[in-house]
């Protein structure tokens, strides 16, 4: 018993997933963002280091600590990454015994 689901017709996708809506948030974010650091010019950032009241270092700080997260997940996927058959093979749970006993 197969019930197929009811198929949507061409361009009635949510308007979350329309590309022309992808390109036009990362306009929308990526001019936020801009104007964030461009923000800092003219707020003075109290940090409680030297380094975070540059400008923008908030923003170079995001970016670099995302790129480390990404690449650490990929070195863990090596890591722990198993063959694709990894599941089909039966496990053995009782060790090496001959087949025939001759006695």
């Amino acid at each position: 018993m197969s019930e197929s689901r009811p198929q949507r017709p061409a361009g009635d996708d949510h308007w979350l997933v329309r590309p022309k809506t992808i390109r036009i948030l990362w306009w929308v974010f990526g001019a936020i963002l801009a104007l964030t650091v461009i923000a800092q010019a003219f707020v003075h950032v109290h940090g409680y280091f030297v380094v975070d009241e540059w400008i923008g270092f908030n923003a170079v700080y995001g970016f670099l600590t995302c790129v480390a997260m990404v690449v650490f997940a990929k070195l863990l996927g090596f890591l722990l990454k198993r063959p694709i058959d990894y599941y089909d093979v039966e496990p053995r749970l009782t060790p090496n015994k001959p087949e025939h006993d001759d006695d």
